[in-house]
């Protein structure tokens, strides 16, 4: 009940995490992440929302606001401030049963005005599971977009390194589980 009142309220709101080029250690882009501060239990942590607003139908709703919101302050601000830095937003894999994704998200880049080759969806590695034909056909439409791809915490599901050539990805985004350690083990 909460979690449909902060949405309808508005009370989500997006924190842009930086993204660093490793050589020049400039910022060229964000990702951008749901977080949510209700006004009694204080920060919930997206660990317990998301699954919870997948369960109860809500990511949709989510999702659609988080890419709205996300391209038109990234938007403005690009214009503001001359640059052109990229913006990551996480899609649920909810999102592949839905025929009409690519028209939604066409709709919220042309009333954005983001363009689509600055737009990253993260995704994760379980869309890829058996069976996902669907899937991949819709991330080559949604690639018509100008959109790269990207699988995010890859190594946590189905995807073998084989598997990856089929893909339409642009990114992998390793889990941190298999580079935590890297140096001591």
């Amino acid at each position: 009940t909460k979690l449909r009142q902060a949405i309808r309220d508005g009370a989500l709101h997006v924190h842009y995490q930086p993204r660093y080029d490793a050589v020049s250690l400039a910022v060229v882009g964000v990702e951008a992440l749901a977080r949510w501060n209700d006004p009694e239990e204080g920060p919930v942590a997206p660990a317990e929302f998301i699954p919870l607003a997948e369960e109860c139908g809500l990511i949709a709703a989510i999702d659609e606001w988080m890419l709205e919101t996300a391209c038109r302050e990234m938007q403005t601000y690009c214009t503001n401030f001359g640059t052109d830095f990229r913006v990551a937003v996480n899609l649920s894999p909810a999102q592949f049963i839905r025929e009409d994704l690519h028209d939604v998200i066409a709709g919220i880049l042309d009333r954005t005005g983001f363009p689509g080759n600055r737009l990253e969806l993260e995704i994760t590695e379980s869309l890829f599971g058996p069976g996902s034909t669907n899937a991949c056909t819709i991330l080559e439409h949604l690639r018509e977009l100008g959109i790269e791809i990207c699988i995010d915490d890859f190594g946590t599901a189905y995807s073998s390194l084989s598997r990856l050539k089929q893909l339409p990805l642009h990114t992998l985004k390793i889990d941190q589980s298999f580079v935590r350690d890297l140096g001591r083990d």
